[in-house]
């Protein structure tokens, strides 16, 4: 499942354990909503890090360009 539907899965689970009283419910909820949580941060990362890699691609083609360039004048 995806990280919201994980967190609002979690977050129900915990609403309805709190109300009828039943702790394992509740408990299954949090940990639902935690999970969900955490594969947020998880895509989040994920994203930064793609950025990182396509940005760094980018400056190693700059430079390769660059070099031919260099290159090509002589």
């Amino acid at each position: 499942m995806g990280a919201k539907t994980d967190q609002a899965k979690g977050k129900v689970k915990e609403a309805v354990g709190t109300l009828t009283g039943d702790k394992d419910l509740e408990s299954e909820g949090k940990a639902d909503r935690l999970t969900g949580e955490a594969k947020e941060k998880l895509d989040d990362v994920k994203n930064k890090a793609e950025e990182v890699v396509d940005k760094a691609k980018d400056k190693v083609d700059e430079a390769i360009d660059k070099t031919k360039g260099a290159l090509h004048r002589k």
